[in-house]
């Protein structure tokens, strides 16, 4: 989280022998901002169109009372970007524990989730995976592109760090968003998943910035790990997809007067 300062001593009354409350000095101005992805850039689909679409690849059609259903089944047992599972079964612990480092994992973690699921529909749980790698499985927030853009503006080097299984590179690409993104810092790649600081100073030297010059934007606490590496931390509440979700507060922090 931003540096707080510490409390306020009350000066003794009486002329030139007061002492004058102690304060830390002010952070050095904001030269990049990390950004998280799942949350506080983008949602994933409302989990209605999840099912229906990924059922209709499989050439099913649901009707919406079975679709609700059966969404709420499969968010119960996990899905990737959603809540976590309530039970994760003995033999996908490992694929689960890994599944931020491997893109192997990633798939075989969530779909075994999904199979868990007795949906009737063959091919399912592939079907929903891939929602998830595809650019329309996604809603990117409101306010997403024009801050991004606005930072780029000013000067403000970007990178998105976040713990993730595949490749986001091909959403930013159809969002239309990759030339405003300096790096990207993927935990299967770099081999650190967050809270770890050594992710965000990865992402600190990528692109040539001290941690305390820089600012994460993220909506947990995996993301205020990045205090220990020495940046500033805002932690943005969540939202659901195509509402705002107060990106508009990184700007205040981050431009100057």
């Amino acid at each position: 989280m931003p540096e707080q300062p510490e409390p306020s001593q009350t000066p003794p009354a009486g002329g030139a022998d007061a002492v004058a409350p102690r304060t830390r000095p002010s952070r050095r101005p904001v030269k990049a901002v990390l950004f998280d992805f799942h949350g506080t850039l983008a949602q994933v689909e409302e989990p209605l169109d999840w099912v229906v679409k990924a059922a209709a690849a499989c050439g099913a059609t649901l009707d919406r009372v079975k679709a609700t259903i059966l969404a709420d089944r499969l968010l119960t047992a996990g899905r990737a970007g959603g809540p976590l599972p309530a039970r994760v079964p003995p033999r996908l612990a490992e694929h689960w524990a890994m599944r931020d480092l491997y893109p192997h994992a990633h798939r075989a973690a969530y779909t075994g989730l999904a199979e868990t699921v007795d949906a009737g529909i063959e091919g399912l749980a592939e079907a929903l995976y891939e929602r998830l790698l595809a650019a329309e499985g996604w809603v990117p927030y409101p306010d997403t592109a024009p801050t991004i853009a606005a930072l780029r503006e000013a000067g403000i080097r970007v990178a998105v760090v976040s713990n993730i299984g595949f490749d986001l590179r091909a959403h930013f690409d159809a969002w239309q968003l990759t030339e405003l993104v300096d790096a990207f810092v993927l935990s299967y790649e770099v081999g650190r998943c967050k809270p770890d600081p050594g992710i965000f100073l990865r992402a600190c030297g990528m692109l040539g910035v001290d941690p305390e010059e820089t600012l994460m934007v993220g909506d947990s606490p995996a993301d205020a790990g990045a205090a220990a590496a020495g940046c500033a931390v805002l932690v943005l509440p969540a939202a659901d997809p195509g509402r705002e979700n107060g990106l508009g507060a990184v700007l205040d922090i981050a431009l100057p007067a």
